[in-house]
């Protein structure tokens, strides 16, 4: 059966959920993954998500800050989060989809809000950019995102870093930007390899061409500037690296009425 999952930073769940509306309503995935809800868990908006048909809902929450959630279509056989670097802020959320939503053999997904960083790329003197570096190193040391020989796993959310050449709008000018900087994109990939995750959106979208999920809303026109950076991401364990059917990014939510700066990314995958 075909699975489709959507993964969308939101800036605030209660504050865009007629955003969020119009999206499900228009591409009805099976799963949505929200970062940045900036939402307690007493406060999320589930008779909203239920009269569109998501009534199965993982959440981890806080109120103003952070935040993250799993609304559902499809019932969960588990829940869990975990904390980072000795922290209760809220970043991860956990379920395992299987039989009673008519998958022969579960999956694992994991979605993840990594910290952003701050704007200065100095461990040193930011408390923000060492913790970032920190909670990177923790997810490659992570087991459970390891996923075993045969398992079916899927990890996505906004991880902060625009890893590759083409990720961002100029790699030299980004160079020493947050989200871009070398050690940044290094623990990134050190993390897709110990887990040896594929990129499923590079998949289908070639590393030589640009591809952004993120523009900044310090932009007078960001659809002219196009000075976009790919920050959200989408990576499947090896037992499903080729079963990703096609990948789409929602470019046009950026220019919504009160937008996220993030825009959608959905994937179909053929469980």
């Amino acid at each position: 059966m075909p699975l489709i999952i959507s993964t969308w930073n939101i800036n605030s769940v209660r504050l865009r959920i007629e955003l969020v509306a119009k999206f499900l309503k228009a591409t009805r995935p099976d799963v949505l993954c929200l970062q940045e809800t900036k939402c307690p868990d007493d406060a999320f908006p589930l008779k909203r998500f239920a009269k569109l048909g998501y009534t199965h809902v993982a959440m981890s929450g806080q109120k103003g800050y952070h935040g993250v959630a799993i609304v559902s279509r499809l019932p969960f056989e588990a829940t869990a989060t975990r904390s980072f670097c000795d922290k209760q802020d809220c970043r991860h959320v956990a379920v395992t989809i299987g039989e009673q939503a008519g998958l022969k053999d579960p999956a694992t997904l994991h979605n993840f809000y990594v910290p952003a960083g701050g704007d200065e790329p100095d461990p040193a003197v930011n408390p923000k950019f060492a913790h970032k570096l920190q909670f990177l190193d923790e997810m490659r040391a992570a087991v459970d995102l390891h996923p075993a020989n045969g398992a079916r796993s899927i990890l996505v959310g906004d991880l902060n870093v625009a890893p590759l050449e083409h990720d961002v709008w100029s790699h030299k000018q980004m160079l020493k930007v947050v989200s871009h900087t070398p050690v940044e994109c290094e623990k990134l990939v050190a993390v897709q390899q110990a887990g040896a995750w594929v990129d499923a959106m590079r998949a289908h979208v070639p590393p030589s061409e640009k591809l952004y999920t993120w523009w900044s809303y310090r932009a007078a026109d960001w659809a002219a500037s196009d000075r976009g950076r790919r920050l959200d991401h989408v990576w499947v364990s090896q037992a499903l690296g080729d079963r990703v059917s096609s990948m789409t990014v929602t470019r046009a939510a950026r220019g919504w009425t009160q937008p996220s700066d993030h825009v959608p990314v959905t994937v179909k995958l053929e469980m």
